[in-house]
């Protein structure tokens, strides 16, 4: 039976929405219990057609202005959205159709607890008070699998995990039990065990309560997981939709070709680069960069209210070293501790142990962050942008940098008319060329790249990444590449290092690692990769619970015993 049916769906925006269309002609349907997948590029509109399906494009200067959304409503009627008052829309939206948002920091009220937004659904849709408010929201969070879930009501969102964060949502989402489920990039900011998981929830929840779902993703290797059909959109268009292995398996639209072919697909330690240093045979040249006991600690002082908690230890003795032209992919939950070593690194965070980068540049080591947005300063043209870290470290901006700075715009692909131009003149992948092309305005021999190709298109980020190659070989360049994209770090990095709690616990050849992992946090890192040859799979639900990294004060960790399990591959022993 069809709970969703939409016909010949047309979007616009502005004071004319007719004449600036950016969804023209869309048109699927969806049953009870299925999942279709919308799949593209950003400004594909896979957004914009889920937020028409519950008109919440009105408030975001969107109109529908063709088109029909029927929806078979709980007592076996249809409803055309696209008519409906809003009147009528409110009572829909959160009780029949649910909403599930790309990043729940976003989405949740920073100044309210936890227990205080779930029992919002409560109220308003159940007409719940009092102590049933709270026992129903202890229920909520108890089905999304969260451990010790009284003591979460109380927690504010900015004390919780991003994984954590989103099963919030979901609880809120689902107290309602809404018909429909609509989910936009649910997983996209998470580490591949945490999406693991919220794809386990979802799929659990969709088959126990039998909702229909309109799962939004670019991982095709997710799509492959949870989806019944799948629609792929490009330019505002369906360019191709049908049932998931006929898509999938045998692609018709030019369109569907080329990201399926632009996705990188994990295998498992077979698809990494033999071009490392040595690879030729050449002597094993010295260091670019070398790590010795990098500890990084956090002191939770004594405050008024509460006694002190001891020291959070984020980062515990971590030691590499980093060849000129070789890439270490650094790899890890969210909170591992991937990210704080980069900023120890680079000295924005507070450290102990020794580390030593050499470089004929003005700056041995450069980084270049995750979003090109937030990166670069929107006032500022490109070739003032460029200028910055030459006169930021005490340099004269003179011939030769700028001889430099027309030279990089040529390495990143880029018009030398962009240096008059501002970044929101650019697309995603071309800010991001932008910002590697300044990172390397210093003649560095150290680039650490964190997460610098998870916000970008799978196409764009594999034109990124081969830039990214480009570069290496022609300035043998060494990059410290942190990623939570298993298939990402397996095309890029010649060596692997796998940081659990702050800790390094397996490092190796990325061959040797990804395809014969020997630490249990590493296995259970791989296993958690979707993949594209998987079709409606049962994810398992991991509910353990992952110990904390507060300790006391004065607390040291074990000696560390390392087995060598082979050339270059080290794993740490694990105590039963």
């Amino acid at each position: 039976m069809t709970l969703l049916s939409v016909s010949d769906l047309h979007v616009g925006f502005g004071r004319d929405p007719e004449k600036s269309e950016v969804v023209h002609g869309v048109s699927f349907d969806l049953a009870a219990g299925e999942t279709l997948a919308l799949v593209g590029e950003s400004g594909s509109g896979k957004s914009v057609t889920a937020l028409s399906v519950n008109r919440l494009i009105d408030f975001g200067g969107g109109r529908v202005t063709r088109g029909t959304i029927l929806l078979e409503r709980q007592d076996g009627s249809q409803l055309d959205l696209v008519g409906a008052p809003e009147a009528e829309l409110s009572r829909i939206r959160g009780a029949e159709i649910g909403m599930i948002f790309q990043e729940p920091m976003s989405s949740l009220n920073p100044v309210k607890t936890v227990g205080a937004q779930i029992g919002e659904a409560f109220r308003l849709h159940h007409g719940l008070s009092g102590r049933a408010v709270t026992s129903a929201a202890r229920e909520a969070l108890e089905r999304v699998r969260i451990p010790d879930p009284v003591r979460r009501l109380g927690q504010f969102p900015h004390e919780m995990s991003g994984g954590m964060l989103q099963r919030v949502m979901i609880a809120s989402v689902l107290a309602c039990n809404p018909r429909l489920l609509i989910a936009d990039e649910p997983t996209t900011a998470l580490d591949v065990t945490i999406q693991a998981q919220i794809m386990a929830l979802l799929a659990e929840l969709r088959d126990e309560t039998g909702m229909g779902m309109i799962f939004i993703t670019h991982d095709i290797g997710l799509v492959a997981g949870i989806a019944d059909k799948v629609m792929v959109m490009r330019d505002g268009r369906s360019v191709e939709q049908g049932a998931l292995g006929a898509v999938l398996d045998d692609p018709q639209h030019p369109y569907t070709k080329h990201l399926l072919h632009s996705v990188p697909h994990f295998a498992h330690g077979k698809a990494v680069r033999c071009d490392g240093p040595g690879a030729d045979g050449s002597e094993r040249p010295a260091p670019a960069l070398k790590v010795d006991d990098l500890t990084v600690r956090f002191n939770i002082k004594r405050t008024l209210f509460r006694p002190s908690q001891g020291n959070i230890h984020a980062v515990e003795r971590v030691s590499f070293d980093l060849l000129p032209g070789e890439t270490l992919g650094i790899v890890g939950e969210s909170g591992s501790g991937k990210s704080t070593t980069a900023r120890a690194i680079l000295g924005l965070a507070p450290s102990s142990g020794r580390i030593s980068a050499t470089g004929q540049g003005l700056r041995p080591v450069q980084m270049v962050f995750q979003n090109p947005y937030a990166s670069l300063n929107p006032r500022l043209a490109v070739e003032d942008l460029l200028a910055e870290p030459v006169l930021a470290a005490g340099h004269r901006f003179d011939a030769d940098a700028r001889e430099r700075m027309h030279m990089l715009l040529d390495r990143v692909d880029l018009p030398a008319d962009s240096l008059t131009r501002y970044p929101h003149e650019f697309s995603g992948g071309q800010r991001q060329r932008i910002c590697i092309a300044r990172a390397l305005m210093l003649n560095p021999s150290v680039v650490v790249l964190d997460e610098a190709v998870s916000a970008l298109d799978v196409s764009v980020q594999a034109r990124v990444l081969d830039l990214l190659v480009d570069l290496q070989r022609e300035f043998q360049l060494a990059y410290l590449f942190i990623s939570h994209d298993m298939a990402v770090v397996e095309r890029i990095a010649h060596r692997v290092a796998v940081v659990c709690r702050g800790e390094i616990v397996e490092m190796g050849p990325s061959a040797a690692v990804l395809s014969d992992p020997r630490h249990s946090y590493t296995r259970r890192l791989i296993a958690a990769v979707p993949n594209i040859a998987r079709r409606r799979v049962h994810f398992d639900l991991d509910t353990s619970q992952v110990p904390s990294i507060l300790h006391p004060a004065g607390w040291e960790p074990p000696e560390v015993r390392w087995l060598e399990v082979g050339p270059g591959h080290l794993a740490r022993e694990e105590v039963a």
